[in-house]
């Protein structure tokens, strides 16, 4: 093999050959069957709710009059990141990483009925991951942890993400998944794990940080919120501190709104304003060559 060659092979591709790879990988993703989808749905749907409670336990619970407000977000967005490294070099199907399927979808590689297909069967699958996970977090008794710390850090997220307005969880969801459709774009130009690892990181931070919405951080947070609100014992609301009536705002109606909107807003941020820009930008030129 040339030095040439071994030269191409290890340095990070570039945007027009990225966007060439992420089109190619969503004609992957529209090929695979039905159950081989779900499967890999299942497993992200896990991954995320396992980012979502390496933050809770290590950073966001306690840590609020020890550090700084940013600082707290900040650690909890980078450790939160675990979900997507998971997803990306584990291997997994995430819906709001697979929105940019868009880009497959615009170059006529992909028909509208598949994409909606598979999107539809991706976030089935990454809702019985994650609620899935919050049923056994519950049965483990974790939101115990830290004297019921846990459990009501737990509550307090599922609260807040309840009582936003239709509005503002779709701008929330907008804002969140360009930043994931990002981290995960950039993920197309490193070549090693360290490299992937390296992009996937500051994206999903920020969008911590900032207090974006994320549909399948969410269908974690949210039932787990609830299981905890109407199934905790005594024994957890004593030693706690509070009870369940301080989390009147957690319901269902405000969280199956959140899931609604959020969703909505990440297929926008993510299909829209990531899939679709660099369609327009790198790849519509060949389409249109085509014709």
């Amino acid at each position: 093999m040339t030095q040439t060659k071994q030269q191409r092979q290890i340095d990070p591709l570039m945007p027009q050959d990225m966007a060439v790879l992420a089109e190619s990988v969503g004609v992957q993703k529209a090929g695979r069957d039905t159950i081989t989808l779900f499967a890999l749905a299942v497993l992200a749907g896990a991954f995320i709710a396992f980012g979502a409670i390496f933050m809770t336990v290590t950073i966001t619970t306690g840590s609020g009059d020890a550090l700084p407000f940013g600082v707290t977000r900040l650690l909890g967005g980078t450790v939160f990141a675990l979900g997507l490294i998971l997803v990306v070099i584990g291997g997994a199907e995430l819906f709001t990483g697979d929105n940019l399927m868009v880009m497959a979808w615009a170059g006529r590689r992909v028909s509208t009925r598949r994409l909606l297909y598979v999107w539809a069967v991706v976030f089935a699958g990454n809702m019985a991951g994650a609620v899935g996970t919050a049923a056994l977090v519950f049965l483990a008794g974790h939101h115990g942890l830290g004297g019921g710390a846990v459990g009501v850090t737990l509550l307090r997220i599922a609260a807040a993400k309840s009582s936003l307005s239709p509005v503002e969880g779709f701008f929330l969801g907008v804002l969140c998944n360009v930043l994931v459709c990002l981290a995960v774009w950039m993920t197309f130009s490193a070549r090693s794990v360290i490299g992937k690892v390296a992009v996937i990181v500051p994206p999903i931070a920020a969008f911590v940080a900032a207090g974006f919405e994320h549909s399948i951080a969410n269908l974690y947070f949210l039932p787990l919120g609830h299981a905890i609100h109407a199934l905790a014992g005594p024994d957890f609301w004593q030693a706690a501190g509070t009870t369940a009536g301080a989390f009147k705002s957690l319901t269902w109606g405000g969280s199956l709104t959140n899931i609604v909107s959020v969703t909505a807003g990440n297929i926008v941020g993510g299909g829209g304003l990531v899939g679709a820009v660099y369609w327009f930008v790198y790849l519509r030129r060949r389409s249109e060559g085509d014709e």
